[in-house]
């Protein structure tokens, strides 16, 4: 993992990441030493109950980012956003200046105004924080990227919780929290000066005032293209979930276990920890490349975990609050902990790739406007998060069941989203085969165009050459197979998933029919990936078999980049056909058996002969015929 910390380095990321961290941490130390001082103060500044207060101080934070996100979204697709990002830390020495004024006033509502101030400015800075990372950033550092934001946020909100809770301790705790958030909004500021200039695409753009149509607007741009509007779904109910967690630390540990204010710190200390291992392991588990593959991974994760957590019994408490030692051996305790670290783990494998995702599939103009849409999709679903379980609360319902419900919806959502995109289940599918049975080596990927109409041609050596494929190709692929595997039910399936064409022979010499070619002219007219099998078959003796002369009418007309591709190690396995006349054999289910893509150098098709790509795919692989 070494390559995406060697990021931190780079000044085109680390003032950034030292901007955006240093934001994060202030908001938490504010909002969460607010919070602690409400839970085991609350005599002294309202008789609510704490349950109530955290919930709604959790919504009053997150209101901003519905109320403001497609004024902000605006701002950050028509300034510079080093510069809006400067503006916005200037900003934010303002907002703690008020907070200071509240503790010294002893009063609630200017706390809680503050509080609302500080969402404001995490809204402002928002689109800025996501739109930029692509500016900035290669499409194999996005994901890198993309991690150590949201590792480095939750480290910021554990380090948050941690010194505000220690200050909120202290003797005079209001002036040292009052101080704390200054010194670190003012080096925020610092860090921010030395963003590098991230120039704005549409510098003409006219703001519209109104946050009603705006949004809706925003939303449209989103709503473009399916699979970002859905990622971005997927990324609202993440922060739903979590924010429904993390609002229910402070009631949890004290009622619960039996804890005091420190136990708080414990529980978001272990969520945090692993959420970043989460995000931070993404990179090398989707191989730098965004693999959605790890969405589906992290659903099931969460569900399991938060229904595991639901059904904890800690031993709890009936005397006095206990430390973090007697805690720890009181029976349960260690249990919830494996559970919120587990939670935390599966959500950075739930959340990174369908950052990732939002990002590199957006449209460029309107990619701040569209991460504003997500922001406000965020907020709607925080906001009604945050309300419905104030009201489960009030009307009786205990937090682990509370942890029970939001487990269940999390499954309704995972496998709502999973059904209008399939695509999530076939890359986890892939993930699952490439990740678990075997280690996968690419070599020269980079040749495949990130954008744009191509076909690869690639040698035909087991039934699961195209799963391999699909898993080194860093976009979607679209793969001609021979129409008698649509009609295997679980196959179909997944050849569906997967927009596979059929491929359909006119005459028994196997020249495609019409509606063959119609489908790969279309798909090529759109702009899409098509990969080819043109020896017909699979290899029936590991050897390259001649490429059918259909290959050359298929290509005919098509101005397209051809692509030799070579798949090894393979040969052998029990999805291959070993012999004809011999056992195959398992060990093609022996983990992490090396398999091996190679992608050989694009040319024009009018000078693609399937003479000349056979060739070339033995060359990929070595050899000569």
């Amino acid at each position: 993992m070494s390559s995406q910390f060697s990021l931190l380095k780079a000044r085109r990321f680390g003032p950034f990441f030292a901007t955006q961290f240093l934001g994060a941490f202030n908001d938490n130390l504010f909002k969460n030493a607010l919070l602690v001082l409400l839970t085991f103060q609350a005599a002294q500044w309202t008789t609510l109950k704490p349950e109530l207060l955290a919930n709604l101080a959790a919504g009053i934070f997150i209101l901003p980012f519905f109320l403001f996100s497609a004024t902000s979204g605006q701002l950050a697709d028509k300034v510079d956003r080093a510069r809006l990002a400067r503006t916005v830390k200037v900003l934010e020495i303002g907002i703690v200046l008020v907070a200071g004024t509240g503790f010294w006033l002893h009063s609630l509502n200017v706390l809680l105004g503050a509080l609302f101030l500080l969402g404001l400015h995490s809204t402002l800075f928002g689109p800025v924080k996501y739109a930029i990372l692509p500016q900035h950033l290669a499409e194999d550092e996005l994901v890198g990227g993309n991690a150590l934001v949201e590792a480095g946020t939750f480290v910021a909100i554990l380090l948050g919780t941690l010194v505000g809770g220690l200050l909120a301790g202290m003797e005079g705790g209001k002036a040292w929290i009052s101080a704390g958030c200054l010194l670190t909004a003012l080096a925020g500021y610092a860090t921010s000066r030395r963003i590098p200039s991230a120039p704005a695409p549409e510098p003409g753009l006219r703001i519209n005032p109104n946050p009603i149509t705006e949004t809706w607007r925003n939303i449209g741009f989103a709503r473009e293209n399916r699979t970002v509007f859905l990622s971005i779904l997927g990324i609202s109910w993440f922060w739903l979930l979590g924010a429904l967690l993390l609002a229910q630390f402070p009631a949890y540990a004290k009622n619960v276990l039996g804890g005091t204010e420190s136990s708080v710190t414990l529980l978001l200390g272990t969520f945090t920890l692993g959420i970043g291992t989460g995000s931070l392991l993404c990179e090398r588990l989707s191989a730098k490349q965004v693999e959605i593959g790890l969405v589906p991974f992290g659903s099931i994760g969460l569900t399991v975990f938060c229904l595991d957590l639901a059904f904890v019994t800690p031993a709890g408490s009936s005397g006095a609050p206990l430390g973090i030692l007697p805690l720890l051996a009181t029976g349960g305790t260690l249990h919830v902990l494996a559970d919120l670290f587990a939670i935390g783990l599966f959500g950075g494998f739930f959340i990174v790739p369908l950052y990732a995702l939002m990002q590199i599939r957006s449209s460029l103009n309107h990619r701040a406007r569209i991460i504003a849409a997500n922001n406000i999709v965020n907020a709607l679903f925080m906001v009604v998060g945050a309300l419905v379980a104030a009201g489960l609360l009030l009307y009786g319902l205990s937090i682990p069941a509370l942890f029970g419900i939001a487990a269940l919806f999390n499954a309704i959502v995972a496998v709502y989203i999973y059904t209008l995109v399939p695509e999530f289940l076939l890359r986890f599918v892939i993930w699952m085969l490439v990740h678990s049975v075997y280690r996968l080596e690419k070599r020269d990927t980079e040749r495949i165009p990130l954008e744009g109409a191509a076909v690869l041609v690639c040698n035909h050596v087991s039934y699961v050459d195209s799963l391999v494929i699909a898993a080194a190709s860093r976009r979607p692929i679209r793969f001609v197979i021979n129409e008698r595997f649509f009609a295997m039910p679980l196959l179909h399936s997944l050849l569906k998933a997967g927009r596979a064409i059929p491929f359909n022979a006119r005459d028994a010499a196997g020249f495609p029919d019409s509606r063959t070619l119609a489908d790969i002219r279309s798909a090529l007219d759109a702009g899409e990936l098509i990969a080819l099998f043109p020896e017909g078959d699979i290899t029936a003796d590991g050897d390259l078999r001649n490429f059918q002369p259909w290959l050359s009418e298929i290509l005919d007309g098509a101005p397209v980049p051809v692509i030799p591709v070579a798949v090894s190690g393979l040969w052998g396995s029990v999805f291959s056909r070993h012999a004809e006349n011999g056992p195959r054999r398992l060990t093609g289910l022996r983990p992490m058996r090396a398999v091996g893509v190679t992608v050989g150098m694009p040319m024009p098709a009018k000078q693609a002969t399937p003479d000349g790509l056979a060739q070339g795919v033995l060359a990929l692989r070595g050899e000569t015929r």
